[in-house]
């Protein structure tokens, strides 16, 4: 890599932490305080997303949930035309109350095929009235200029990191793109929970 393309890189990277620290709250399941951390790169509209989500619920944090931080980074994609405004949503609904905040992911994954750019309004409002959330505000947190600029900082900060597919789970340093398998994954966690570097 060139002298310029570092520095162009770091310069991005700084530029993302700034503005997504600046305001948000990191969106966290398992321990928070956790030695080991995962991060997680994904889309709410992105039906590979929903496996890992799946994923998550029935294999990694019933094993590792104790031991690990998994850490929820947005990315969502340009092609999807409603990820931007359901993550902007999803961070609100973070914000008043953390475990809803992972409800209203899973959620949403579950049910993406079901939803439009005309119908995620709907959803948000039916979401917020089940869960005795304020309707009102959880629809103006999908047009949030705050919330707008956390993910917007995301997206930067996975561009600066190479995020080009999701999801993109990061152990350790190692990478695991697309498609995500539980068995590679959990033998990462294992030799990072047991202070092992990657062989």
């Amino acid at each position: 890599m060139t002298k310029y393309r570092i520095k162009r890189t770091l310069t991005l990277l700084l530029a993302a932490i700034a503005t997504a620290s600046a305001a948000s709250v990191d969106v966290v399941e398992g321990n928070p305080a956790a030695a080991v951390k995962v991060t997680i790169y994904g889309d709410l509209q992105c039906n590979y997303c929903q496996t890992l989500r799946t994923m998550l619920d029935e294999k990694l944090l019933p094993k590792y949930g104790k031991q690990v931080a998994f850490i929820h980074r947005d990315l969502p994609l340009g092609r999807h035309d409603w990820a931007r405004p359901a993550a902007m949503a999803a961070r609100w609904v973070y914000e008043q109350n953390s475990r809803l905040g992972i409800v209203f992911r899973r959620e949403l994954l579950d049910e993406q095929e079901h939803i439009t750019a005309a119908t995620l309004k709907a959803w948000v409002i039916e979401f917020a009235r089940r869960n005795k959330l304020n309707e009102q505000e959880i629809v103006a947190a999908m047009t949030d200029q705050r919330l707008g600029a956390v993910v917007d900082g995301e997206i930067q900060m996975a561009t600066a990191r190479g995020v080009k597919k999701i999801p993109a789970v990061y152990v350790a340093g190692q990478a695991f793109v697309e498609t995500i398998v539980y068995d590679d994954v959990a033998r990462a966690l294992d030799r990072a929970l047991n202070g092992e570097t990657r062989r």
